[in-house]
């Protein structure tokens, strides 16, 4: 064994310049090349006594080095991947500030309705982008073809990369500017969750839930604006009557509900709403669509709607939206006070015969004016127009009564 020990002396002594000085030129680093080599020694150390001496101890310890070196080259690599990967999980650096709006999505919308877009294509590309909705739905909710929506859209995204167009988080200066655009986007997802335009469920309480959430997100950011209360109001006296909206897959409108199956937490919440709009003074569109929806939760029974306090609101919002849809709505409550023959007049002059709503509209008021052949025209043209499968159960069935 002494000379056995000795002869491994010896080699290793003959061997360890060599080996060093040959990793040195492979990997150009000295303390790679030491700690190589003394990691080789250390394992022939431990094999040599029990296995025996290599042919060539200086080629064995050289492959031996060689490979450990490699090893630690490897693992130095990975450290400063996991390093990284570590870092990417916590970054102890200050996050980019958000600005005022704190919550993603709303951000995200505030930051796609940038003033140099037009309004229209404002609201097409961030319903698209972000509200989830499809060029179809879009198409409907404009009462576009849907080819001029998808034309708009790709000319809103070219005029984008053209322009090179900043899209940045808004900061609280910028608010004011995009506050409108904003509440159009909110309004118009909340409208496609009410009433879904595609062949779908026919209410998407997904999108009512959301365009709720971020309008109360919205309302506490900007709590003295009265049209963000507005729009709040609005959506909850419409959401307090989701549970009664469908029944057995059939539409259910306003006058035939079960009023007591309306969420009366929201509509309490809704009123509180409309009732602060009404002391601030300063109307809008959303605060008037919100306090017509007041009137109607006010009436325990649909024959107690104070039809004369609709029209009048109906007749403010005229003048803040002189809209042909604006116009047909006033029209439906001209008829509960003055008769259907003064609405089916207004109605006729209205623009609107791609919209599924002015023939169902005209429908109604021809069968109170017994002119029945008219009003089953009218009822095929409102069904062919409607992708909603509870609406049109609905249609069908108005249309066999008139048998």
């Amino acid at each position: 064994m002494p000379d056995a020990m000795a002869a491994l002396e010896t080699a290793f002594r003959e061997e360890y310049g060599r080996v060093v000085a040959s990793l040195v030129r492979r990997f150009g680093d000295m303390d790679i090349a030491e700690d190589a080599a003394n990691d080789a020694l250390v394992v022939a150390l431990e094999r040599w006594p029990t296995s025996g001496m290599p042919p060539n101890p200086g080629g064995w310890l050289t492959t031996t080095a060689t490979n450990r070196a490699i090893d630690r080259i490897r693992r130095e690599g990975h450290r400063d991947a996991k390093h990284q990967a570590a870092l990417m999980m916590y970054d102890g650096t200050p996050r980019e500030p958000t600005g005022p709006v704190e919550d993603d999505r709303l951000r995200l919308i505030f930051t796609c309705c940038h003033p140099a877009l037009s309004p229209e294509a404002r609201l097409a590309l961030t319903l698209r982008l972000l509200g989830g909705l499809t060029v179809a739905e879009i198409a409907r909710a404009f009462l576009v073809p849907e080819s001029t929506m998808a034309q708009r859209i790709t000319r809103a995204k070219k005029k984008i990369a053209a322009a090179r167009v900043p899209y940045r988080v808004p900061e609280a200066a910028d608010l004011p500017a995009r506050l409108d655009a904003v509440l159009a986007v909110l309004y118009l997802v909340f409208n496609e969750g009410y009433l879904a335009t595609g062949d779908r469920d026919p209410i998407r309480a997904e999108l009512t839930g959301e365009a709720i959430r971020l309008t109360r997100i919205l309302h506490r950011l900007l709590p003295k604006e009265p049209e963000v209360a507005g729009l709040l109001g609005l959506q909850l006296l419409t959401e307090a009557r989701r549970r009664a909206r469908v029944r057995n897959g059939e539409l259910v409108p306003l006058g035939e509900q079960d009023r007591s199956d309306w969420d009366r937490a929201l509509v309490a919440e809704g009123r509180d709403l409309v009732r602060w709009c009404l002391a601030i003074n300063r109307p809008g569109r959303y605060q008037v669509l919100a306090a017509l929806n007041a009137v109607h939760t006010d009436a325990a029974r649909a024959q107690d709607t104070d039809w004369s306090q609709v029209v009048s609101l109906y007749d403010l919002l005229v003048r803040l939206d002189p809209s042909p849809i604006v116009a047909l709505n006033r029209a439906v409550a001209v008829a509960e006070l003055d008769g259907p023959d003064l609405a089916l007049a207004l109605v006729d002059g209205l623009p609107l015969t791609g919209y599924h709503a002015w023939h169902a509209t005209r429908a109604d008021l021809l069968r109170r004016l017994g002119r029945t052949a008219e009003a089953a025209l009218a009822y095929e043209a409102a069904i062919a127009a409607t992708a909603n499968t509870a609406e049109r159960a609905y249609l069908r069935r108005r249309r066999a009564d008139l048998a």
